[in-house]
């Protein structure tokens, strides 16, 4: 029995398996959630020991332990690191879901649960590809898995665990499964990521809430200051008016655009998805491009005031904006995190007072066509797929992606099985089964080819 044989004849326990796991809410934003965190990662645990592994530790953190597991058959033999993540985004706000987010249910051949696709999904497709590999006798090469507790929070503590171990982490490629492909008629491989800075704004007017009658027209009001300030930072054409914020990033040629635009893209079925009449961003950009390689600046979250029932007519002391910026190749997110803040206590009134609180960050980066890693998981894909997948580039963030080819030197392949419409961080979170057994088998195939093209 070969390793395909063997995931075909325990799919359905492979499926209630991470049923379990999502169960479990691995919040780790949430320090209420500590304990089910380290739930999570036990569960993982105790998977690769019944898979097969030689050895397998949690490694303790200052904040969430993360998961090392290994099977060493040969020294001389390549050696496949697998990255993945256990935590997930908060649920929030829970009464949008449909069905109670910790609570997976199975419809229109979906799962529907938080950390459905991002990443308990995505990851123990690794899990029990490596257990239909070791347990069918095929596992043609090494295989070593980090598995972490706090990407959700921007993997704050694996920096030092990369650098204090260096040598147990040596391998000849780093698998990642936590991004998309085109759709599941057309896979594709994600070459390149947008980095990401991540901060908090306030501001602050007068020492206390005032009487919106008494005070209202004479003090500044820190909400009104707020949306004033923030909708200075983008100009009517979508492009970002903080100096110096352009200056690193790289222009593609109009020959890599072309390339770009060859995947397939339906703009009319994007916007009936999202239900919105029309799409918005930087002028002279495509959808794809604006999404793939260019800079941007969102506003994640707004708060301030009354925002209770009924009415409280009330001038608030204080607002808050939480604003992230996504970034391209050669932008440095602690030098745009820098002159974002210089400019944004720049441009606020005398009235007020700017506080810019940095969260995390992480580096955009750009993956080779041209190794044999990439074209063993391009082999793999179109042994499972039947069809050569697209290189693409993705707009969401994988900060240790940079932390892994500076540290480490090895290029990640990021062999993601999830789709645009699978609502990750979002209520509704879903992973279709066609993707996860899909990816299990793909993933299969990759150490097979990968194994004869390092011979």
């Amino acid at each position: 029995m070969d390793a395909i044989q063997h995931f075909q004849s325990n799919k359905e326990r492979y499926l209630e398996e991470l049923l379990d796991l999502l169960r479990i809410p691995s919040v780790s934003a949430d320090s209420k959630f500590k304990g089910d965190v380290r739930k999570a990662a036990e569960f993982i645990k105790a998977k690769f020991e019944e898979a097969g592994a030689d050895t397998v530790e949690l490694v303790e953190t200052p904040g969430h332990p993360i998961v090392y597991a290994e099977k060493i058959i040969d020294p001389k033999l390549p050696t496949v690191l697998v990255y993945g993540h256990y935590d997930v985004q908060p649920a929030d706000p829970y009464e949008l879901w449909d069905s109670p987010p910790f609570e997976p249910v199975i419809k229109n051949e979906r799962i529907y649960a938080r950390g459905a696709c991002d990443d308990k999904g995505q990851m123990y497709m690794h899990v029990k590809a490596f257990e239909s590999l070791v347990k069918s006798g095929s596992l043609p090469c090494n295989a070593k898995f980090m598995i972490e507790g706090e990407e959700e929070v921007g993997s704050s503590h694996l920096e030092t665990f990369v650098k204090e171990n260096k040598k147990k982490l040596a391998a000849d490629v780093i698998l990642i499964s936590d991004t998309s492909i085109i759709s599941n008629d057309t896979p594709s491989i994600t070459v390149g990521l947008r980095g990401l800075s991540y901060l908090e704004v306030e501001v602050t007017g007068p020492n206390r809430d005032l009487h919106s009658g008494v005070y209202g027209g004479a003090v500044a009001n820190p909400i009104n200051v707020l949306c004033d300030m923030i909708a200075s930072l983008q100009d009517k054409e979508g492009h970002i008016t903080i100096p110096g914020f352009y200056d690193k990033v790289e222009d593609l040629s109009t020959e890599q655009r072309s390339e770009m635009a060859k995947a397939p893209f339906d703009l009319e079925a994007y916007k009936k998805d999202l239900k919105i009449n029309d799409v918005k961003g930087e002028k002279g950009y495509s959808t794809i491009e604006r999404t793939g390689i260019r800079p941007t600046l969102d506003v994640n979250g707004i708060w301030g005031g009354y925002i209770g029932e009924g009415a409280k007519t009330v001038l608030p002391s204080k607002a808050n904006a939480k604003i992230s910026m996504r970034l391209v190749p050669h932008q440095d997110s602690d030098e745009i995190t820098e002159i974002f803040t210089k400019h944004f206590e720049s441009i606020a009134p005398k009235s007020v007072k700017v506080k810019v609180t940095p969260h995390h960050g992480g580096e955009p980066a750009v993956i080779s066509t041209t190794s044999p890693a990439y074209q063993a998981a391009s082999r793999a894909f179109e042994e499972a797929w039947g069809k050569k997948p697209i290189p693409t580039r993705e707009g969401g963030s994988i900060p240790i992606v940079a932390l892994f080819q500076k540290e480490l030197a090895l290029d990640p392949i990021l062999m993601g099985f999830g789709l645009d419409s699978d609502a990750i961080h979002s209520p509704n979170e879903s992973y279709g089964l066609f993707n996860f057994y899909k990816g299990i088998e793909t993933i299969s195939h990759f150490y097979r080819f990968f194994s004869e093209l390092e011979k």
